[in-house]
């Protein structure tokens, strides 16, 4: 488990996924990974089963992803692996996002991104699944309200939230994480026993969700839906931050808009 606990413990984001590595010393085979997501029976929403190929640039990767199941993937490459990481934490979920990706691609191919792309991109790259059984928490981020959440709530930041990974360029990011590091967060409203599951029971559960709310008409269709997070104010996600004058850096703390999201609630 060298290897895994070298990735995984370099910041809390992205210990959920230590499940999902492996282990060894080293970059594991393609085949090793490509049996391990067969047996996990990884498909896309078209049906066909997920497999790992090299980018070769003949169709936009979306498009190639949804028709085919061929995921682009290149040998130790951190960022690619982190995404087949998150197909192993949520297949639901990012089969959806790819679904959601591929109808606003036919819908104008020639165009450009436009909102709706530009929002699931912006989640598939840099987002976060934030849970809380007290919405008062999701509203403080909503309002950017960094002081309030992460010293007046501190002890509830930790037992009554909690910040799970999805965006695989964030997850990379947090390798070496730096000041200002933000992730783009979907805000859930949960139960407390929901809050009390371990990594496997919480992915899976979430995976469901996610995957009904990304789905569903409507959503994502503008990247004003998603709450700016700066990782690193999180307790307990940086030691710096156990001093309360970290907080008064406004270049990571920004005040910023309001944003008007509803919770799903579980």
């Amino acid at each position: 488990m060298i290897w895994v606990n070298t990735v995984t413990d370099r910041m809390p984001l992205l210990a959920p996924l230590r499940q999902f590595a492996g282990s060894g010393s080293d970059w594991p085979p393609l085949e090793k990974l490509q049996a391990r997501m067969d047996a996990a029976g990884l498909r896309v929403a078209a049906g066909h089963p997920l497999r790992l190929v090299a980018p070769d640039g003949a169709q936009p990767y979306e498009q190639r992803l949804y028709e085919t199941g061929e995921l682009e993937f290149r040998e130790h490459n951190w960022h690619d692996w982190f995404n087949l990481m998150i197909w192993f934490a949520y297949p639901r979920a990012k089969a959806a996002l790819n679904a959601r990706h591929y109808a606003a691609w036919s819908a104008a191919p020639v165009s450009g991104r436009g909102a709706v792309r530009d929002a699931l991109t912006l989640f598939d790259e840099s987002g976060l699944v934030v849970l809380a059984d007290d919405p008062a928490l999701l509203a403080l981020i909503r309002g950017f309200e960094w002081k309030a959440l992460f010293l007046g709530r501190r002890a509830d930041c930790l037992t009554r939230m909690r910040v799970l990974p999805f965006g695989h360029a964030l997850c990379e990011k947090a390798m070496a994480p730096y000041r200002g590091i933000t992730g783009q967060a979907l805000l859930f409203e949960v139960t407390p026993q929901v809050l009390k599951l371990d990594d496997r029971g919480l992915l899976a559960a979430m995976d469901e969700q996610l995957a009904l709310s990304i789905a569903a008409a409507g959503s994502l269709a503008t990247t004003r839906e998603l709450a700016p997070l700066p990782v690193l104010g999180i307790p307990g996600w940086c030691a710096d931050n156990a001093d309360p004058a970290y907080y008064d850096d406004t270049r990571q703390f920004r005040s910023g808009r309001r944003l008007h999201l509803t919770e799903a609630r579980q």
